[in-house]
């Protein structure tokens, strides 16, 4: 074992350990499922804000429908930075993987339509790429990158774009290769943060492969834009190398401006994201009036390995911030996101005083236990930068000035109150697509559009556009996100995703149990308090086998009314799908193999959900068993007195999109039938089929062994297909979980596959009275 995987070990056992610890109790095994004395944890945040003071979702747009026509819808299109026009209701955004702009009609912010493209090819040439856009008057500034492959010899220009008919009317060689851009309040001039970015793949003589310095140096361009454009000129401004040293910036010989914000006084606010940076300039004279280092935090209560696990115990010391985007708060005050770069990113946000330089407020570790609380922590980059705060934007909602931080890697835009500029306050979390960059408050009609850049048309999670309207007249989208969250022990809070099942609490008609599958671990049952809004997750008990937590494939969770639980646990191929019976305390007390010939005929999706009545364990498997009829997955039911199997046939609906495949995801008893959940393979626009299924329980024995089952009638008991819809984002693929509490309702929950192919969105519905909501 090498030194790092022992570390990992070590972790992971140190974790486990914590969570034994805080969830052991004296549990009997008559005891109920779970015990009254198992702590509850309690959530330090609010989110039930009213609706005339949160935003409200109004639409997701994925801009591969506002494609050319005759291209590829699988083709990568992305939406990175966007502008509106001054009316508010003409949206442009960048796509830099399909080199072109994109033109979205937002007038009803419910319903935005594609108004088409503008290639930059039309423009210049095939390998330019849009970085920045930002509208003033009739025209659109497009700024272009037109380096192509050689670093050494950066270079760009800025379209002018008259909105109305797409046609230039003044091109700006910019004399270096370009970022972003800001048009002044007063729309008098424009800064464009000119970073003549580095090759991450080149090696410097003496650094490290990636590394500083690699002239040329950045500066910054002031283009004043009275009269017309075509007398638009740029203005060079250029950083003084010892002021940036004396500064304490990383590699003073070699600045890269990365992002640019002008208050109302013209003051240019630059970040040097690679440099560790930030430069105030006067924007009407071009004078530099303060140079400053971001600095360095150090944070502790944060996941800082990549080990499948959520260990908050880990911490980063003295880490450079490394900011990227920049917003004024106030004349006086800058806020960073702080993405980080290769030596850097502290995983939040901060406020500086833009005259002396010193932080006011930094974020610490909040902004990753945001992500965590609301299931949005993504694993997979622990030791990386974790959320990577990236984009932020600074605007007024509400008569509040409000901060809007947007986190690149789990996926959301947290919404802060900076009335009080040394003590923001929290107020929302606004869902994404994957890889929220740019963030544009649109005051004039209190939206705030959100554009993404990562695209993923195989996994069919596409970039897209969220438009979120602020106040009472948007709401109507349900459920508002967060739908469930998880309370916090000893200042940390639960961690959870990849909801893979539900199961009513047969001790309280209020309380649900869920389980996370192998994207997290070690596996753990999660218990679920229905009263609170939004539903909270304030318990964890973890499984353990021989004393020592073990991470298990949990599919599916069924509660037993005389305590314990039975666990549905998936295989990476058919052998190792397996019955797992767990005592109220955690305890594995028996494994149950599926039998040996239907096991031989599972690949790598099996088994799915579980049912506890009586005296008998329903399953579901999610696909056909390989010698069944095409189409046909099986139903279980195991007899634990005699450990004995029969098996029944679901006839699984269809699709005509290729590459789709229909499975079984989850299965319940109810008022003397069968529920049975069924769902495609596709989401967002593809979605076609979710939804609950009612079988008869039958009345004879099922087929014993690998001989095909009698198919069971079905009929429709739910399309859950609009309920997922109803709350406006990109409608989630996974639907795993559903349950009837003891209090009647029914609920559904879809799994987030922890942020992996996914946009990280976990959507918890409560449905009301089983009995409406099923057709009863």
């Amino acid at each position: 074992m090498t030194a790092s995987h022992l570390a990992r070990a070590m972790t992971t056992a140190a974790i486990a350990a914590l969570l034994l610890a805080a969830c052991s109790t004296d549990t009997q095994d008559e005891a109920p499922a779970e015990s009254t004395d198992t702590p509850k944890a309690t959530s330090p945040i609010d989110f039930n804000l009213p609706d005339a003071e949160r935003f409200h979702r109004a639409a997701t747009y994925p801009v591969y429908l506002n494609r050319p026509a005759g291209e590829d819808p699988a083709a990568e299109t992305v939406a990175e930075i966007s502008t509106v026009t001054p009316d508010g209701n003409t949206l442009i955004y960048t796509d830099a993987a399909a080199k072109r702009i994109g033109f979205l009609d937002i007038r009803d912010a419910a319903k935005p339509v594609g108004l088409g493209t503008l290639s930059l090819e039309e423009l210049g040439h095939a390998d330019d790429q849009p970085t920045s856009v930002a509208a003033v008057g009739e025209f659109v500034l497009v700024v272009v990158d037109t380096t192509g492959g050689d670093f050494t010899k950066p270079s760009g220009r800025v379209d002018v774009v008259r909105v109305a008919d797409r046609t230039r009317v003044h091109s700006i060689d910019l004399g270096g290769q370009p970022d972003s851009i800001a048009i002044a309040g007063d729309g008098s001039f424009a800064a464009i943060a000119m970073e003549n970015q580095r090759d991450e793949e080149f090696t410097p003589p003496g650094a490290e492969e990636g590394d500083l310095p690699q002239p040329p140096t950045g500066f910054l361009q002031l283009i004043s834009l009275t009269g017309a454009p075509t007398g638009w000129t740029p203005r060079k401004v250029e950083f003084d190398v010892e002021a940036a040293r004396a500064a304490g910036l990383d590699t003073p010989e070699d600045l890269e401006p990365e992002y640019v914000s002008i208050n109302s006084r013209g003051q240019v606010a630059v970040t040097m994201q690679e440099n560790n940076g930030i430069a105030i300039v006067d924007g009407r004279t071009g004078a530099v009036q303060k140079i400053f280092s971001a600095g360095t935090a150090s944070v502790s209560g944060i996941d800082t390995a990549e080990d499948d696990t959520v260990d908050q115990t880990g911490s980063i010391t003295d880490t450079p911030r490394e900011p990227d985007s920049i917003g004024w708060v106030d004349d006086d005050h800058v806020a960073t996101a702080n993405e980080g770069d290769w030596k850097g990113g502290t995983r939040g946000w901060t406020i500086f005083d833009a005259t002396t330089g010193e932080v006011v407020w930094d974020a610490g570790n909040t902004v990753e236990q945001l992500a965590v609380r609301t299931g949005m922590h993504i694993e997979g980059r622990s030791e990386s930068k974790g959320p990577e705060p990236e984009g932020l934007a600074i605007t007024e909602i509400g008569g509040r000035p409000t901060a809007l931080v947007a986190s690149e890697r789990s996926n959301f835009v947290a919404v802060y109150d900076v009335s009080d500029v040394t003590a923001p306050q929290f107020r929302q979390i606004l869902p994404t697509t994957p890889g929220p960059e740019g963030v544009l408050p649109i005051p004039s009609r209190e939206l705030v559009v959100i554009s993404s850049e990562a695209d993923d048309a195989e996994a069919r999670v596409r970039a897209s556009v969220t438009v979120y309207g602020f106040g009472a007249e948007f709401a109507g989208a349900k459920p508002s996100f967060p739908s469930i969250v998880s309370g916090d022990v000893d200042d940390a809070p639960i961690a959870w995703g990849a909801l893979s099942a539900l199961s009513a609490d047969p001790a309280d008609e209020n309380r649900l149990y869920t389980s996370t599958d192998n994207a997290y671990g070690p596996s753990r049952i999660l218990g679920i308090d229905l009263t609170k809004t939004p539903a909270l997750i304030d318990t964890q008990l973890p499984i353990t086998d021989n004393g020592q937590p073990v991470t298990l494939d949990v599919e599916g969770v069924a509660a037993k009314p005389d305590g314990g639980f039975v666990l549905a646990v998936e295989g990476e191929e058919g052998p190792g799908n397996e019955l797992v019976f767990v005592a109220a305390d955690g305890k594995i007390e028996k494994r149950v193999s599926l039998p040996a010939d239907v096991a031989a005929g599972l690949g790598g999706q099996g088994l799915e959900g579980v049912a506890v009545d009586g005296d008998a364990v329903w399953v579901a498997l999610q696909r056909e068993v390989k010698t069944d009829p095409k189409g046909v997955a099986r139903i279980g039911r195991y007899t634990p007195a005699d450990d004995r199997w029969e098996w029944f046939g679901y006839q699984l609906d269809s699709t005509d999109t290729e590459g789709d495949w229909i499975g079984l995801s989850e299965i319940q008893v109810h008022d003397g039938s069968l529920l049975v959940l069924e769902r495609d393979k596709l989401n967002g626009p593809d979605a076609r089929v979710k939804a609950i299924y009612r079988v008869a329980i039958p009345d004879g024995g099922g087929a014993t062994g690998a001989e095909a089952p009698k198919v069971l009638p079905k009929t429709l008991a739910r399309n859950i297909l609009p309920d997922l819809q109803a709350n406006r984002g990109f409608t989630q693929e996974k639907v795993e979980g559903f349950a009837v509490a003891g209090n009647g309702k029914l609920y559904v929950v879809t799994d987030n596959d922890g942020l992996d192919d996914a946009n990280g969105e976990t959507v918890f519905l409560d449905l009301g009275s089983a009995g409406q909501a099923l057709g009863g």
